[in-house]
């Protein structure tokens, strides 16, 4: 709670307003048993009666004021009403905004591993569910624990000052009922973080299936996915089931105090009222107080449930908000304009985690302009130097040069900003080809992004689709092949123009014929910029300047692709293997 204070102190002036709302709501919400009291004093006393002690001694005109009053009082309290429910629900509205993007912000600025570790269901579940949980306590949780203790400051005053010997009869079950809410609250906050974990590992359970309906459709796994979906729904539902059972006992439990209270008012006031120690006006006044007094105590069950709720959640959200930044920007400037594309790889060792090195002692000097093949067999370490290049991981040992400069010293968005990538999975978002070619060069022109597509040699099956560049493409681009999406995905980094490429695989899912379109064009390609093409068909990087070849996370050769057909080693066992030559000498 104090942690989420905290955070909605930019918004102190609305929780103010709306604090005040609550309470004068409340205070004008208890006037009716006192006018009721009134009018009860009036019929008995008439002319004697409280109200007649001002100057108003004609019943009549008695009643009319306390009708006037009775008036205006129930217009305030509608008025103040009306404006704490605006003002909590936008206070709502403000904090879980700014707490979703802060969040989202924080969880974009986390290194990939952070991501490779977790569900993005789950993930999901914190940024949505978690966050709306905060909302929906501030919408109705704040405000009630505002009138919960307005509503006992107040009539614990008016006990005291009209009935101070039958004001502890109904005062007593107060701290009763305080010491239960606390121990429940501590009873519960297990339970309630249980049933956070339970639905955000169903959401991701969602979240997986969802995207791998494919997947599931193409093995007949419906079924078997139904009861996985099933299994996890029904232990997010026995979670809440124990949840539920206990935070339900504190409302009865409440109750029973809250009788005694009100009985021993019914019982004793009323013998004091008829024995002339209490007037029956006061002894009215007394009822309704009780009443109002204790039962709306009750309510502290469902309040003190959302608070529960709501406390889980922010746990979650502010654990993901505390996640440390692994990697942290370099604050030398180094705009793109300036990059001259000169990369330097010295002595790098790399490993995932607690895992076995991936790269091991690796050094590769890439001049500016140049085009550099990477090839390897799978698991050689040929991915990895990309994400250590664009900072997605930190290097650990060895370093990085750009242009001479360690890449831990740049700003991250120039270091990025630099170099266009195009991955072996290809990520396109929902929306038309156009948006997602242009996507990160926002003030592209319709003539630069058709630029970009040609020679990406894109653009004539772009024109061929229903409506061209304004075709949506869906979710991850599913509506096109592979080999389309991996075209457009070229055409983006392209439009980026930076001084430095990276293909990963960037020819992995197209066909021949697209394959030796790209190849044809990758000459205009890396044209006065570095190029980095990290290939599994050597026919796409034969013609590279030098060709780096990893073996075991080591450079085993590194030279032009005659020099290392010649040399007969890693490159010319994986070049006769492409080209079967190798099969051809074994039959022969």
């Amino acid at each position: 709670m104090a942690r989420l204070l905290r955070y909605a102190a930019p918004h102190s002036r609305q929780i103010w307003l709306a604090s005040i709302c609550s309470v004068f709501n409340k205070f004008f919400d208890l006037a009716p048993p006192a006018l009721i009291g009134a009018a009860v004093d009036v019929i008995v006393q008439r002319q004697d009666s409280f109200l007649a002690r001002f100057g108003v001694v004609e019943v009549w005109d008695q009643l009319v004021l306390l009708s006037a009053i009775t008036f205006v009082v129930w217009l305030l309290e509608s008025l103040f009403q009306y404006l704490y429910a605006i003002l909590w629900r936008n206070l709502a509205q403000l904090v879980q905004n700014d707490l979703r993007n802060d969040a989202y912000r924080h969880l974009q600025g986390l290194e990939l591993a952070y991501f490779e570790e977790r569900s993005t269901g789950g993930l999901m579940s914190v940024l949505s569910d978690d966050i709306n949980q905060l909302e929906r306590f501030l919408d109705n949780g704040a405000n009630e624990i505002l009138q919960v203790v307005t509503t006992a400051i107040v009539i614990s005053v008016a006990f005291l000052v009209l009935a101070p010997s039958v004001a502890w009869m109904a005062i007593l079950p107060m701290p009763i009922i305080v010491w239960c809410s606390i121990r429940f609250q501590k009873l519960l906050a297990p339970y309630y973080a249980d049933v956070r974990e339970r639905v955000g590992v169903l959401n991701s359970r969602l979240a997986n299936n969802i995207g791998g309906i494919t997947t599931i459709k193409a093995f007949t796994a419906e079924e078997y996915e139904s009861d996985r979906v099933r299994q996890e729904s029904e232990a997010y539902r026995e979670s809440n089931r124990r949840a539920i059972r206990v935070s339900s006992a504190f409302v009865p439990l409440i109750r029973i105090v809250i009788l005694c209270g009100f009985t021993a008012t019914l019982l004793f006031g009323g013998m004091a009222a008829v024995e002339g120690t209490l007037t029956v006006g006061v002894y009215s006044v007394l009822v309704f107080l009780t009443q109002r007094l204790l039962w709306p105590l009750t309510r502290l069950g469902e309040t003190l449930d959302q608070y529960q709720r709501a406390m889980a959640s922010t746990n979650r959200v502010m654990g993901l908000l505390d996640t440390p930044f692994e990697i942290h920007p370099g604050a030398r400037e180094l705009p793109a304009s300036q990059v001259r594309g000169a990369i330097d790889i010295k002595n790098i060792t790399f490993s995932y985690q607690t895992g076995p090195p991936v790269l091991r002692d690796v050094s590769i000097s890439i001049a500016a302009g140049e085009t550099i093949g990477v090839v390897g067999t799978t698991g050689s370490g040929k991915s990895t130097l990309v994400k250590l290049l664009l900072r997605l991981y930190e290097v650990k040992k060895g370093q990085m040069l750009l242009d001479d400069t360690p890449i831990q010293e740049l700003r991250l968005q120039d270091l990025r900003g630099a170099i266009g990538l195009v991955s072996q999975d290809v990520f396109l978002f929902h929306g038309t080809v156009r948006e997602n070619i242009a996507y990160g060069s926002w003030g592209a022109s319709a003539a630069e992004i058709e630029q970009a597509a040609r020679q990406a040699e894109a653009h004539e099956f772009i024109e061929r689709l229903a409506s061209g560049y304004d075709t949506i493409v869906g979710e991850r681009g599913q509506k096109l092949s592979g080999g389309q999406r991996q075209r457009i995905a070229i055409a983006r980094a392209l439009l980026k123009n930076p001084p430095i490429l990276v293909l990963d695989e960037a020819t992995s899912a197209v066909d021949n014929e697209t394959e030796a379109a790209i190849q044809r064009s990758l000459e205009k390609i890396s044209r006065n910029r570095t190029t980095i093409a990290i290939a599994h068909r050597l026919s796409t990087i034969r013609n590279a300047d030098r060709i780096c070849v990893l073996e075991g996370g080591r450079v085993a050769e590194i030279g032009t692709h005659e020099e290392l057909v010649a040399l007969n080693g890693v490159y010319a066992a994986l070049w006769r293997v492409q080209t079967g030559t190798e099969a051809s000498t074994a039959q022969g």
